[in-house]
């Protein structure tokens, strides 16, 4: 039979309060056992810092090709990468922007955030866990035509930002990486699927060229002028909240008539939206003043 470690327990095996073994239950509570819970570790976070968790996926060049992702963007990949993103914010409390490109995001919770205690643990794991059940769970949404050979991993990683140009600095490196790495891919695999040359020949192709090089071998061999390319393929992802003017379709009685009337409503509701734009400079910064409010 089922042994009743805590009274809660006891009760919900059909154990009755009184009874010896209920008795034994609540005794374990209180056990010689219980300093085992003195190894744990203390992971709170230092106060008034900005809380950076920073997911990747984990063996996404193998996972990219045996899912037969498009090079070098696939649409379907990176919109499914957001709407998990996306899910993250309005399951999770507190975080104040996120950003994303190819099989990363980071998310930023407020400085002040006392969510669970600000237990780095905490942090990380609840943003890995409902980010890779989220990728799962709308595969389909997104991959109709391809099957989910086998679930993907994701590992994270956190990590403190004291001032708000620390953060700032955080995000602009960050989108940064997202450039480089998809003007080289950009190029690489114009080479391969156009050029015909193996990858082992267009990684030959561009050692040691610069942006410039790189930008001029696009433009000169296959007319395409990169500033012209997708932004979000580009500058990644920004994920913030915003309110925005909904409309919905409501059933109300009006004085003097029997039946209801379907009438249309608009509310504002505050979601979480996705930008594709510049975050390096001033300006985004100027426009959305409260990511960075004192408050936060």
């Amino acid at each position: 039979m089922l042994r009743c470690c805590r009274a809660g327990a006891a009760i919900a095996a059909g154990c009755a309060p009184g009874s010896l073994r209920g008795r034994r239950g609540l005794a374990m509570a209180k056990s010689k056992f219980e300093y085992v819970r003195d190894f744990e570790a203390d992971d709170t976070v230092l106060p008034n810092c900005w809380i950076v968790v920073r997911l990747d996926g984990r063996n996404f060049h193998r996972f990219s090709e045996q899912h037969e992702f498009k090079k070098p963007n696939d649409d379907r990949a990176l919109h499914l990468m957001t709407k998990c993103a996306q899910t993250v914010m309005q399951e999770l409390e507190d975080i104040a922007i996120a950003y994303g490109q190819s099989d990363e995001y980071s998310f930023v919770f407020k400085k002040k955030s006392r969510w669970f205690k600000r237990r780095a643990s905490k942090f990380m794991t609840h943003v890995v866990s409902q980010f890779s059940s989220s990728y799962v769970f709308y595969w389909k949404d997104y991959f109709k035509d391809q099957q989910l050979l086998y679930p993907p991993g994701f590992d994270g990683r956190i990590v403190l930002y004291p001032s708000n140009q620390n953060l700032k600095d955080y995000l602009s490196w960050r989108q940064a990486d997202c450039h480089i790495n998809n003007l080289y891919n950009t190029v690489f695999w114009m080479l391969v699927q156009r050029s015909g040359l193996t990858p082992v020949e267009a990684q030959e192709r561009l050692r040691g060229t610069l942006a410039g090089d790189k930008n001029e071998i696009l433009f000169s061999e296959f007319n395409i002028n990169y500033n012209n390319e997708p932004l979000m393929y580009r500058k990644g992802t920004v994920l913030i909240w915003q309110k925005v003017n909904e409309v919905i379709t409501k059933k109300i009685k009006l004085p003097k008539e029997e039946e209801e009337k379907e009438v249309e409503v608009t509310r504002a509701k505050t979601k979480v939206v996705p930008l594709h734009c510049d975050i390096i400079g001033d300006q985004f910064w100027e426009e959305y003043p409260e990511i960075l409010a004192e408050d936060s």
